[in-house]
């Protein structure tokens, strides 16, 4: 649907977003007149020479503040160690590049400029979220559990907090109006409060949106408020910093007015930066769960052989020995336990005769046991015996008719089908590697939040790219049979426009695959579910694993089992340590001896 569309058919929406903007900006104009006043009241002086801000992740060193390149590199070198400094607005970066070409690097980034007087805001406001200041002591967890969601640099918490109500630093968050999790967060930096800029500039940083979120356009909501906030308290221009080849985000700041600016920045070659300044890796061709791997190994100093991209084939070699590995299917798994894990029926048999407590099941073609576990149940799920990636499940389903239905569509993938009872609970994935719990995450199946404009449909099909850009094109929910089923049964239609705020589950599968999101909870999963999980692993004999468990809660010691995958994704557990766990397990000398010793 097009903005002009949008407008004819919500008239008033231009003239309520202009009013609404107005009111805003007298807010926001009120709130900064305190701010406004002079940069060295209670004291601090704010500094015109050799400028810089601690942001909790890094410094940002203005270098148009620094008249010596041989000061602004010294100041480069004081950066502290797990931090990512830049040096931004240098003048002349290859004079500085060229006086510790060693240590330091010109970042990869363009400059994008938003001129303020000349912004103007969004003809349609945002549903389904709010934006706000830190407000509440957990707010910094939230912020940092988005950084490592997005490979970015913690800050913290004391910092955040302690930096709540800063002149110089400003954070928003955007929080879920009906789940009250954060959901995204940018920070910005007043640079007449920072150093008494003469142009009147500020500066965007640090904006990230949970991959999880289901609402669009937090990303652009999160920037417009920046720049609102900046413009009330008159501030000429924004600045960002973007890496070049950011296609996505480019286009953002391009929609909302930014342009491109020569302005360059400099870093400071670490570890954390290593990507910028050591070239392209020639991997780019594998998909998350294989490279995540096979960058772990490359930090490692091991040898890495790609032998088939696109199916995820690679050789490691390191010490004289050499393993081939499928993602985190390696040779160390033997073909018995991947046998066992591959049909469903006898990966059941394994764990039950190892007490691990599995759920009923029957043959598809078992007519009177199927019959029986319908009347004692009411609700089974239909799944193919062998198949991945939720392929062919349907999951809650009642009425012979319904079944059968289901039955085929199982055939259609494998045609050994079993139909188990149905558990209600949750969908919990234990990362079991060297017969170690080493990440838990639940599994939540798809859902889409009505926004009174859409229709299921089309909401399904936003959400859906959305995952795909989250996931590298992993994850997307597939509009077939069983997505109406699942619309149908919530008492909506696929050409339904959803009201506002309205939540549908649109899937009944967890699967990633199909659009299931992903949510951290290793920290909080109960003992219980960690053994059983480990003794899973030990009655198939593998040493990689994931196992599923439906449980009502991580915390709670009750479960079920599910089914055991010989390949889990890796990448979906980030920031837990699936990767740094798989290759101590195939080259465990390839770890510091500091590491070593710590570990016996």
């Amino acid at each position: 649907m097009t903005k002009d569309r949008e407008s004819r058919e919500r008239p008033g929406e231009r003239n309520r977003s202009a009013t609404n903007y107005r009111r805003r900006m007298q807010r926001l104009r009120a709130e900064a007149r305190i701010a406004q006043q002079p940069a060295t009241r209670g004291g601090d002086e704010v500094p015109a020479h050799n400028a810089t801000v601690d942001c909790g992740w890094g410094r940002v060193l203005f270098g148009q503040t620094f008249e010596d390149p041989k000061e602004l590199v010294a100041a480069l070198r004081d950066e502290r160690a797990e931090r990512r400094d830049i040096a931004f607005y240098v003048r002349d970066p290859h004079v500085v590049v060229a006086h510790a070409p060693q240590e330091v690097f010109l970042d990869p980034s363009n400059t994008y400029r938003l001129e303020l007087p000349r912004y103007r805001p969004a003809q349609v406001q945002p549903r389904g979220f709010t934006i706000r200041r830190l407000s509440d002591p957990a707010d910094p967890e939230a912020v940092n559990r988005i950084y490592a969601a997005r490979n970015m640099v913690a800050v913290p918490p004391e910092f955040l907090w302690g930096n709540r109500d800063s002149r110089k630093i400003t954070v928003f968050l955007a929080e879920d109006e009906i789940t009250g999790q954060v959901v995204g967060t940018v920070t910005g930096i007043d640079h007449r409060q920072a150093f008494g800029d003469p142009d009147g500039g500020s500066s965007l940083w640090c904006l990230a949106v949970d991959p999880q979120a289901v609402q669009p356009g937090i990303g652009e909501a999160l920037v417009r408020r920046l720049a609102e906030h900046f413009a009330a308290r008159g501030a000429q221009f924004m600045d960002l910093s973007v890496m070049h080849d950011n296609a996505q985000a480019i286009a953002l700041y391009e929609r909302i007015g930014f342009v491109r600016v020569p302005v360059f920045a400099v870093k400071r070659k670490n570890p954390i930066n290593e990507a910028l300044f050591t070239g392209p890796v020639p991997v780019e061709a594998l998909n998350p769960y294989a490279k995540i791997i096979v960058d772990e190994a490359r930090r490692r100093g091991i040898a890495v052989e790609i032998i088939d991209a696109p199916n995820g084939y690679f050789r490691l070699s390191h010490g004289g020995r050499m393993v081939m590995c499928r993602e985190a299917l390696c040779e160390l798994t033997t073909a018995v336990a991947v046998s066992i894990c591959d049909d469903k029926t006898v990966t059941r048999g394994f764990v039950e005769r190892a007490g691990i407590l599995v759920p009923r099941q029957v043959d598809a073609d078992d007519a009177d046991g199927l019959a029986e576990l319908l009347k004692d149940g009411g609700s089974v799920v239909v799944k193919p015996a062998r198949g991945e990636q939720g392929r062919g499940i349907t999951v809650d389903v009642k009425g012979e008719a319904a079944v059968e239905r289901a039955i085929e569509d199982a055939r259609r993938h494998c045609e050994h089908v079993i139909v188990e009872e149905f558990v209600r609970g949750q969908d919990l994935r234990l990362v079991v590697i060297d017969y170690k719990v080493v990440a838990a995450a639940t599994r939540l199946p798809p859902r889409v939040v009505g926004n009174g404009r859409h229709t299921v449909a089309e909401l399904i099909a936003r959400q859906s790219r959305r995952r795909e850009k989250a996931t590298g094109g992993e994850s997307h929910i597939p509009q077939d049979e069983e997505t109406e089923r699942c619309v149908v049964e919530s008492g909506h239609a696929m050409d339904e426009v959803l009201g506002e705020g309205v939540e549908v589950t649109v899937r009944r599968t967890a699967n990633l695959h199909t659009g299931g999101t992903i949510h951290d909870v290793t920290d909080h999963v109960h003992s219980v579910l960690v053994d059983a999980a480990i003794k899973a692993a030990r009655a198939i004999n593998i040493p990689v694993v994931g196992i599923d468990l439906i449980v009502p809660n991580p915390q709670s010691p009750n479960y079920v089992f599910i089914e055991a995958n010989e390949r889990p994704g890796l990448a979906n557990h980030e920031p837990q340590p699936t990767a740094q766990r798989f290759v101590d397990l195939l080259f465990p000398l390839s770890l510091p001896a500091s590491v070593r010793e710590s570990a016996a």
